[in-house]
């Protein structure tokens, strides 16, 4: 019961990049900057085997943003001429490559540190990559909107990223992969649309996969704009309310959604009914490290409506803007709240 996982990134350490940023410069090139990223990728399995984990991730050390990460190996995208432009509807500026031409993988995207994380640890692999809806929010459409309806050239777009995550997906599966999660926290943001397209693009990535498949959804990353953000949402979070019904009705597996120290109902949880429910345990919003017992009260509470074998203890999203030692205590707590609630709930 209660396995545990990461939402995927981690802090990258202050010798491979920046510290305490989401959007962190490289400290190294070339050769060495790669060393480093391997370098980096085995710290953290390391940490999180000895944290207890469950599920070990890469920590996405080999990319400087979830996006972008994967935008980098495309064909089709000027990232020598970036714009700014205002992402998830206008919550904050980010400087963005332009999608100037049609789509084409140039080759693997993510192999050097999936078989490099497959090498190094014997527990179950997970490997993130961005979903179609959220890529197309964070890049500015110069070719695919061009002579037509705005919303439609949006749609052909994601479903035009959605063809080379799946590309690469089934080529991460043949890595050794065990579980490939798309994180789209766009669902969140555009409800109408992500029920409609979204989760159909979606879907595409993930076609084919014989592996565990999953997508994560959440509020955003502990930074200023989100944390700003989530306080015009109210007293209830009901954007799941939207995006859910529809996940329950596709061949995605694993649902991640946040939950601790959030406003979400958690009687949404119901609404994924036959899925298993990566819940979020731990707050990435703030350096308090939880106890044991708080991370145990929250999986109890999931347990009214998720069912104790699809019940995944996990966080509320990516550790990465957080101190190295903060992050390195939440996967310590997450494992001994997990531990906890297994005794408790057993």
């Amino acid at each position: 019961m209660f396995s545990t996982a990461i939402a995927g990134s981690l802090p990258k350490p202050e010798w491979l990049a920046e510290t305490n940023k989401l959007w962190p410069k490289w400290q190294a090139q070339g050769d060495a900057l790669l060393q480093a990223k391997a370098d980096a990728t085995l710290l953290w399995i390391k940490a999180q085997e000895d944290a207890g984990l469950d599920v070990i991730g890469d920590g996405e050390q080999s990319r400087q943003h979830f996006v972008h990460g994967f935008l980098e190996q495309v064909e089709g995208i000027d990232f020598e001429n970036k714009v700014t432009m205002g992402i998830r509807n206008n919550r904050y500026d980010a400087q963005v490559p332009q999608v100037i031409a049609p789509l084409k993988l140039k080759g693997r995207v993510h192999a050097f540190e999936a078989q490099l994380a497959r090498a190094h640890t014997k527990k179950k692999l997970k490997f993130t990559l961005p979903g179609p809806m959220t890529i197309v929010d964070t890049v500015a459409d110069r070719f695919y909107g061009m002579g037509k309806d705005a919303v439609q050239g949006r749609i052909d777009m994601a479903f035009a990223f959605a063809e080379l995550l799946n590309q690469e997906a089934l080529a991460l599966q043949a890595d050794g992969v065990d579980i490939i999660q798309f994180d789209e926290p766009a669902f969140n943001v555009y409800l109408e649309e992500a029920a409609d397209w979204g989760v159909k693009a979606l879907e595409r990535a993930a076609q084919g996969l014989t592996c565990t498949t999953a997508v994560h959804i959440c509020y955003g990353y502990g930074i200023e704009a989100n944390n700003n953000w989530k306080k015009t949402l109210g007293d209830e979070w009901r954007q799941y309310e939207k995006v859910l019904p529809a996940l329950a009705k596709s061949s995605i597996q694993q649902v991640s959604l946040e939950c601790y120290h959030s406003h979400v109902p958690p009687e949404m949880m119901a609404l994924l009914e036959g899925k298993d429910v990566m819940v979020g345990v731990i707050d990435v919003a703030s350096d308090v490290i939880e106890t044991p017992e708080q991370i145990a009260d929250t999986i109890g509470m999931a347990l009214k409506y998720v069912p104790k074998n699809r019940l995944i203890a996990c966080t509320n999203c990516g550790l990465a803007p957080m101190s190295r030692e903060v992050a390195v205590k939440k996967l310590e707590a997450l494992a001994a709240g997990a531990a906890l609630a297994r005794t408790r709930y057993a």
